[in-house]
C-alpha cells in the first residue's frame, strides 16, 4: 500500500472553505476545547527580529475526530513593500488513526485569517447585545476584514466604522467591504478619522492590530458595548486600556491558561488591576451552555482572543470533507 498525501493550495480552501459551516465547527472546536475533550499544547513562538517577523506554532486535536493538525504561521510587516503578503503559513493534517500525513495545505495564512474572524463571530453571537447595529473595527489590515465579514454572519448590522493609522489602508479596506456583496445594500461602511471617533457609539468593538501600546481607552466605552480583542498573540503586545479589561462586566478568554500568559487579561493582571479569578469564563464554556454570555443589555463583555490550535483543528476538517468529496486537490505518493 503506497500512503498519500492530499495537497491543497490556496485557491482551492478559499473555494471549499463555507465561512458558515466553518463557524459552526469553530464554536463546537471552542466547546470541545473547554470541555475536556481536545488536546491543546503550548504555542511555539518564534522571532525573526531582524525583520520583525513572528512565527507561531499551534496544534491540536478534537478527540475523536479524523485528524489532528499542525499550523504554522508567519507575519513579516515589512513584505508589503516587497511586494509580498505580509502573513504566510501552512497547515499540516494527519491521520488520527495513523499518525500519517494526510494533507498538506498551503493557505498562505488564509486559514489562520478566517478562524481568527469566525471567532471574533462567535464572541459576539453569545457576548454582544442581540440588537448591535453599529461596529467599530480598529485595524484595516486582513484582520479587519474578515472580523468585519464575520459579524455579518451573526448580527444585523446598518454600519461598519474602520480605523487605521495609515489613512491610505485604511481607506482601501473600507472600499474593498463597501464592495463586497454582503455589504451591498444592508451596511453602510465608513472611515472613521480616529480611534475614538470609530469606537464611540459603537455596539461592537473589534481590535485587530499588532500594536504594542494600546489603542481603545478606557473613556470610550459605554454600557452595553462589547469589545472583542484579537491582535494581543504573545506577551509585548496590547491593545487596550487594562483599566477596561478590569471594568468589564463579563470577561471572557479563548483560554485561560493562555490569556494568563498573553492577551490583554494577563496584562491586566500585571498591572494589579485584576486576579486571574476576573475571568468569569472560557469562550467554549459558553457555546457549550456552561456558563452564560451576556445577561443584560447594559453590561461591558470583554472577550480575549489569543487563539487556540483547535480552531485551526475545525477549519482543516472542513476543508478536507469538503476536499475528499469534490475530488479537489492533488494526491502525492510519500
Amino acid at each position: 500500500m503506497v500512503d498519500e498525501v492530499l495537497l491543497l493550495r490556496e485557491p482551492d480552501i478559499r473555494r471549499l472553505l463555507d465561512p458558515r459551516v466553518c463557524l459552526s465547527a469553530i464554536e463546537a472546536a471552542f466547546a470541545a476545547y473547554s470541555t475536556g475533550r481536545a488536546d491543546l499544547p503550548a504555542v511555539i513562538q518564534l522571532n525573526v527580529p531582524e525583520r520583525q517577523g513572528e512565527i507561531h506554532v499551534k496544534a491540536g486535536h478534537l478527540h475523536g475526530g479524523p485528524v489532528f493538525a499542525v499550523k504554522i504561521a508567519s507575519g513579516f510587516p515589512g513584505n508589503p513593500a516587497l511586494g509580498r503578503p505580509a502573513s504566510g503559513g501552512l497547515v499540516i493534517a494527519f491521520d488520527a488513526a495513523t499518525g500519517a500525513p494526510a494533507a498538506l495545505l498551503l493557505d498562505n495564512g488564509y486559514i489562520t485569517d478566517l478562524r481568527t474572524g469566525l471567532a471574533g463571530a462567535v464572541a459576539a453571537r453569545h457576548l454582544s447585545r442581540k440588537d448591535a447595529s453599529i461596529a467599530a473595527v480598529i485595524g484595516s489590515g486582513a484582520q479587519a476584514r474578515h472580523q468585519a465579514r464575520a459579524l455579518l454572519l451573526v448580527r444585523d448590522l446598518r454600519e461598519v466604522r474602520v480605523f487605521g493609522r495609515d489613512a491610505g489602508r485604511a481607506a482601501a479596506c473600507v472600499a474593498e467591504l463597501a464592495a463586497d456583496a454582503a455589504f451591498a445594500g444592508r451596511c453602510r461602511v465608513t472611515r472613521a478619522e480616529t480611534a475614538e471617533a470609530a469606537a464611540r457609539g459603537a455596539d461592537i468593538v473589534i481590535t485587530a492590530t499588532s500594536s504594542r501600546t494600546p489603542v481603545l481607552r478606557d473613556a470610550w466605552i459605554g454600557p452595553g458595548v462589547h469589545v472583542t480583542a484579537v491582535g494581543s498573540d504573545q506577551a509585548d503586545k496590547q491593545e487596550l486600556e487594562p483599566e477596561l479589561v478590569a471594568r468589564a462586566d463579563r470577561l471572557v478568554a479563548d483560554s485561560r491558561a493562555q490569556c494568563l500568559r498573553i492577551g490583554e487579561i494577563h496584562h491586566a493582571i500585571a498591572a494589579g488591576l485584576i486576579g486571574a479569578d476576573a475571568i468569569d469564563a472560557e469562550l467554549g464554556e459558553l457555546a457549550a451552555g456552561l456558563a452564560p454570555g451576556r445577561r443584560t443589555d447594559d453590561e461591558i463583555t470583554l472577550a480575549d482572543l489569543t487563539g487556540v490550535g483547535v480552531q485551526d483543528v475545525a477549519a482543516a476538517g472542513v476543508v478536507l470533507a469538503r476536499a475528499r468529496a469534490d475530488g479537489a486537490g492533488e494526491r502525492i505518493a510519500l
